[in-house]
């Protein structure tokens, strides 16, 4: 039931905030400003420094938060996997596909979301029971890619990560991504310190995927009433 949970959260806001940062106390900053935001999926890579501390904060901060998840990125195995879930991480994210990490988030009943770019990997992926496909890196594909995935795979659920910004993120969603994963482009002012700034951008993010997902029902709905008269 968790895991069902975790995954309608992540789909229902549609952004999940890709953290990196060069210290424990940034990763908490920049995390604290992307919820603030708007953004309910929270997701620490570890290449961050003490990255399972950085989510056992985080998990602590929200535990009574109806609506934020705390996650893991850049899992590369099933031992960083453990790691992460003994921390509090809520779904674990990988650049690549593990079959041994799958198994062990299926064991625990936590969604797992692998790095796939071909056709090949998402079917393997699929076998191995994961329920959102990280598209990585998003920026080799483009959300026209999306489009031809689908034709073989309409039941793939999508999330690119990387090559994802305000100019483009509505055709992510139009195209049929489920979610999408923002890194660097969100990240940029933690450099300076500007956390209002990451806050700022959270929130549009946010309000792109509510107006892409809006048109797509409005363009639903016209359809419909197209085809019945």
């Amino acid at each position: 039931m968790k895991k069902l949970q975790v995954l309608t959260k992540i789909k229902e806001c549609g952004v999940v905030a890709v953290i990196r940062a060069d210290a424990k106390e940034e990763a908490v900053k920049i995390s604290e400003a992307c919820v603030k935001g708007g953004i309910q999926g929270i997701e620490v890579a570890f290449t961050v420094p003490n990255a399972d501390q950085v989510i056992r904060e985080l998990t602590s901060l929200y535990q009574n938060h109806p609506s934020v998840v705390i996650g893991a990125g850049t899992v590369l195995d099933a031992a960083t996997a453990r790691i992460a879930i003994l921390a509090g991480a809520e779904f674990v994210v990988s650049p690549v596909f593990d079959e041994q990490t799958a198994r062990l988030c299926n064991l625990y009943q936590i969604p797992y979301m692998p790095g796939c770019m071909t056709i090949t990997e998402m079917k393997q992926a699929l076998e191995a029971g994961v329920d959102i496909v990280k598209l990585f890196p998003g920026s080799a594909a483009g959300p026209d890619f999306v489009k031809a995935v689908k034709a073989p795979l309409p039941q793939v659920n999508l999330m690119p990560t990387g090559g994802v910004s305000l100019d483009n993120i509505a055709k992510w969603i139009e195209n049929g991504c489920v979610a999408v994963g923002i890194g660097g482009n969100l990240m940029s002012p933690a450099k300076t310190g500007d956390f209002d700034r990451i806050t700022e951008s959270a929130q549009q993010y946010v309000e792109k995927v509510r107006e892409a997902r809006g048109q797509l029902v409005a363009s639903s709905t016209y359809t419909g009433s197209m085809q019945r008269g």
